[in-house]
């Protein structure tokens, strides 16, 4: 009989089949979640999680320092909350020595105080490499107000900065 079960293309599919349904039942079941940055000449753009169920997408402009998110409203199908900031204000970079960026995402549950409005479960974190400074920020979000389908237009909250590089680079003539 065993010979005939190994024998049994069939018998074995079935097996197959029903071990994977009795793992699945019994393993934890967790959200796949992705992020996606990119660049093309001075633009720089990413995305980063909110809560679970929505992203901000982030837009720097590397000439400007402007840096920009934006939320899909899920009722509306519509941009409807914005922040912004300005990277060579809060890293203290001097615009005319050609800044060079680095943008990306990462997840950030920051804890703060109680109240409506808290940081995103995401932080977005922009690198200039030539001074080798790094800003981190977090979008100012509020759940309830976007199930009420209230915008929110504010600052992007600059969580910290820091110097990466010890040794600034040297200026090319």
């Amino acid at each position: 009989m065993i010979d005939a079960l190994k024998q049994n293309r069939a018998a074995w599919l079935a097996a197959g089949v029903l071990l994977g349904l009795v793992a699945a039942g019994w393993l934890p079941h967790s959200p796949a979640h992705a992020v996606a940055t990119d660049r093309l000449g001075d633009f720089a753009i990413a995305t980063g999680p909110l809560d679970s169920d929505l992203e901000a997408i982030y837009f720097l402009d590397c000439l400007t320092g402007d840096l920009r998110a934006a939320v899909l409203n899920p009722y509306t199908w519509k941009f409807y909350s914005q922040f912004q900031t300005n990277v060579i204000e809060d890293l203290g970079v001097d615009a005319s020595k050609n800044p060079r960026y680095l943008l990306v995402t990462g997840n950030a549950i920051l804890k703060r105080n109680a109240g409506p409005i808290t940081p995103g479960a995401s932080a977005v974190y922009v690198a200039e490499l030539t001074s080798g400074k790094i800003a981190a920020y977090a979008v100012p979000w509020s759940q309830p107000l976007n199930n009420s389908g209230v915008p929110i237009f504010s600052k992007l909250w600059r969580i910290d900065t820091m110097k990466f590089r010890v040794a600034p680079l040297r200026d090319e003539d």
